[in-house]
């Protein structure tokens, strides 16, 4: 008799708070440096103050908040340095993937190398450029698709894990980017690290680095600490402030 097949476990309870709330920082809904307490996310949510420990921590390992002694944990505010050194570790991971690629594939690449990275160019276009988190995502999945292809699974994961940071950063800041601009210049990315290398990436990530700059207002101080927000008053989602995420069920 065949033996039955367990289904995969579902997501945690962990798991369904933690897409939450990394969907509401990511969407801008809570600012640079705003306070993620404890004790309100649990009361709002019904879940157990370990697994928002838990979501804390995630959130946290993902760079998107950050924890320090006495101050609790806040969403992740970006000086510039930080924007420059987020930077430039992307620019190594990306340069090390097009060597790659350029030494298995000479100056011009395989059409089906290079597809997932055009494919997802294709995706950025056809977005509405009002949707900003949108529009970030689908341009960070092209860098992505553009490393992914030179088959090391190190340096993926390694960029990888920067994603959720570098879209939080993208989310802060919004630069003056339309579409059909960002459109242009990764076309004519792809096409450019085929021939240039290494030297593409780097020409490209200083004028992305230097657009994301001149969008900041100003450099993040350190925030004052919010006074503490009711349950009722999160549930109720009052002037500037974010809904909580749903609570998980189950």
């Amino acid at each position: 008799m065949p033996r039955r097949r367990e289904a995969p476990p579902g997501p945690t309870a962990v798991d369904r708070l933690a897409g939450d709330l990394r969907r509401q920082v990511l969407a801008g809904e809570l600012g640079p440096g705003e306070p993620v307490r404890e004790e309100d996310l649990a009361a709002a949510t019904g879940a157990s103050r370990h697994t928002v420990r838990a979501v804390l921590a995630r959130l946290a390992d993902e760079r998107l908040l950050v924890a320090e002694p006495y101050r609790g944990v806040r969403v992740t505010a970006f000086a510039d340095a930080d924007v420059v050194a987020l930077q430039e570790l992307r620019g190594a991971l990306e340069s090390a993937a097009v060597q790659l690629l350029g030494a298995a594939h000479g100056p011009r690449w395989p059409d089906a190398v290079l597809a997932p990275a055009r494919a997802a160019v294709a995706a950025l276009g056809a977005l509405a450029g009002d949707d900003w988190p949108a529009v970030a995502a689908a341009h960070a999945r092209v860098h992505t698709a553009l490393v992914t292809a030179a088959g090391s699974p190190r340096i993926t994961e390694a960029y990888t894990r920067l994603h959720s940071e570098l879209l939080l950063l993208l989310v802060h800041v919004a630069p003056a980017y339309d579409v059909p601009r960002l459109v242009a210049e990764h076309a004519g990315y792809l096409e450019d690290v085929q021939a240039r290398g290494p030297a593409a990436v780097r020409d490209h990530l200083a004028g992305s680095t230097a657009a994301i700059l001149a969008a900041r207002v100003s450099p993040p101080v350190s925030p004052p600490v919010s006074p503490p927000v009711s349950p009722r008053a999160r549930a109720g989602g009052g002037p500037g402030r974010a809904r909580p995420p749903a609570a998980p069920r189950g």
